[in-house]
């Protein structure tokens, strides 16, 4: 199964503004963003602990200004997932309600819905008893509708218009590699004619590579296509990223040998609380963060020291 929780959270941390002017203009228009903006990565880990609402998602928290100067905090909740979430809209609701209780500040959840199920779009949630009702009602959009206008996505010059469609062929794709392997490359193609910087390049590059995946007889020809289309541009930007392309089977077996052991040793160790971890163990595909949880393993003295070192 494809990741897109990793893509996706590294976009949001390096094209946050480029997010809310692609995919809600209204609010990026109200934010002062001569003032700057702040990731708050960790105060959201903190309420998504204690909400214990199960498997995370890509949850970002930013701390906005707005133009009037008011200091407004904003909670972006993506959904990255293949299949519709019956908890979502309640994790929206325990998000907004918690945020708000511990900063007293207006909290503005946002929801990208990242599933291939068009007829899946909710928006609010609702509890109701005796005369007493809760509820919220959130924006969300969703990434199929996008589709349809393949040749609008290619023209954007927003970062976020690209990911779009590599996510939506992606989804498109999964019964076709060479299908996969020719958007993939038509795809990698436009990035040199969106007038970006080279650093932005090779980060767009990094995100599409990370969820096009293909087999390893496609990924060849694709990495020689990419060269020969370099040395015709004369703009090398992506091929110096070959060198992490061919190690990347050896990382594979890496990440997937810590896993399964990572996901043992909890077992053996705490029993059947260490092995309600394992799925989140298995989501993990970076080799330095299991690294780090291996290490962290071993210094904790209980389950929920290992825990708090979850990311």
């Amino acid at each position: 199964m494809t990741d897109f929780d990793s893509p996706w959270k590294d976009a949001l941390d390096r094209f946050f503004p480029s997010f809310l002017a692609f995919f809600f203009p209204d609010i990026h228009a109200d934010v002062d963003w001569s003032r700057g903006y702040e990731m708050l990565d960790k105060e959201l880990r903190q309420i998504v602990r204690e909400a214990e609402l199960g498997r995370r998602h890509v949850d970002k928290l930013a701390k906005v200004w707005r133009r009037d100067g008011e200091e407004t905090w904003v909670l972006i909740h993506i959904e990255v997932q293949s299949q519709p979430d019956a908890d979502f809209p309640k994790r929206m609701y325990v998000y907004n309600y918690r945020l708000f209780d511990r900063y007293n500040r207006t909290v503005v959840s946002l929801g990208v819905l990242a599933d291939d199920r068009t007829d899946w779009r909710p928006h609010q949630f609702q509890s109701s008893l005796w005369g007493c009702t809760t509820s919220i009602e959130f924006p969300v959009v969703k990434l199929l509708d996008y589709a349809a206008d393949e040749a609008a996505l290619e023209k954007d010059a927003n970062p976020f218009a690209t990911l779009v469609l590599a996510h939506v062929k992606t989804l498109q794709t999964r019964e076709s590699p060479e299908g996969r392997r020719a958007w993939k490359m038509r795809i990698v193609r436009g990035l040199y004619e969106r007038g970006l910087s080279r650093r932005d390049v090779q980060e767009l590059f990094r995100f599409i590579d990370w969820i096009m995946d293909l087999p390893a007889e496609l990924n060849y020809g694709f990495w020689t296509e990419v060269q020969a289309f370099e040395r015709e541009k004369q703009m090398p930007y992506v091929t110096s990223v070959e060198r992490m392309a061919e190690t990347r089977g050896v990382r594979k077996g890496r990440v997937v040998g810590l896993r399964q052991g990572l996901a043992l040793a909890l077992e053996a160790r705490f029993g059947a609380p260490g092995k309600k971890l394992t799925g989140r163990i298995r989501r993990i595909s970076d080799l330095d963060t299991l690294r780090a949880l291996c290490r962290a393993f071993k210094r904790a003295a209980n389950l929920d020291e290992f825990r708090e070192a979850l990311p």
